[in-house]
C-alpha cells in the first residue's frame, strides 16, 4: 500500500481548524477516486511534552500508479485547493510506502 501523508503543525485557531477539517475538508478528500481508506490521528504530545504537530492524516492507495492517477482527478484538485485555503502554511505533504519488517 502507498499513502499520501499530510502532517499539520499547530493551527492558530484549533476550533476553526477542527470545524473546517471535519465538515469541509474530509468530505471533499473522501471523494477522491482510488482512495482505499483515510486515517486521521490527532497528535496529543511527544515524549518531551508538547508537540509542534497537531494532526496526521494518512490516505491509502493500492499503488504508486493508483495514487498518481488519483492526484490528476478533479476531486484531488479540489482537496488540494481546499487544504491550501485553510492550512497551506502549516501542512507538509509526503508520500510513503508501507514495508514489512
Amino acid at each position: 500500500m502507498v499513502k499520501m501523508i499530510a502532517l499539520y503543525k499547530q493551527p492558530k485557531d484549533k476550533e476553526a481548524f477542527d470545524e473546517h477539517y471535519k465538515n469541509v475538508h474530509t468530505p471533499i478528500t473522501k471523494k477522491i477516486p482510488g482512495l482505499k481508506k483515510m486515517k486521521v490521528t490527532k497528535i496529543t504530545g511527544s515524549p518531551m511534552g508538547e508537540s509542534e504537530y497537531y494532526l496526521l492524516c494518512e490516505m491509502y492507495y493500492e499503488s504508486h500508479e493508483a495514487l498518481k492517477k488519483a492526484m490528476k482527478t478533479e476531486e484531488a484538485k479540489a482537496s488540494a485547493k481546499d487544504v491550501m485555503s485553510f492550512a497551506g502554511d502549516i501542512v507538509t505533504m509526503m508520500i510513503g510506502e508501507e514495508v514489512d519488517e
